[in-house]
């Protein structure tokens, strides 16, 4: 028998969402869940700067601009 009534909350902000995602074991909504993978999918890199240290970039526009011999 199924639990008309029962609907999970949101551990970030206790919105309900569907009990099929609850039942799989997720614990978020679909918007928390977007933002969380969002966040844990960036990506890095670190470059060498020449006479200087190495910089932490996340931005790939950043990256290309660290080029001197860059044509665009």
């Amino acid at each position: 028998m199924v639990d008309e009534t029962f609907m999970p909350q949101c551990k970030l902000c206790g919105d309900t969402y569907s009990e099929q995602r609850y039942r799989i074991g997720i614990l978020l909504c679909l918007d928390c869940g977007d933002e969380v993978a969002h966040l844990k999918s960036k990506k890095y890199t670190i470059a060498p700067i020449n006479k200087s240290n190495y910089m932490l970039i996340t931005d790939l526009t950043q990256l290309k601009q660290l080029n001197p011999k860059r044509t665009t």
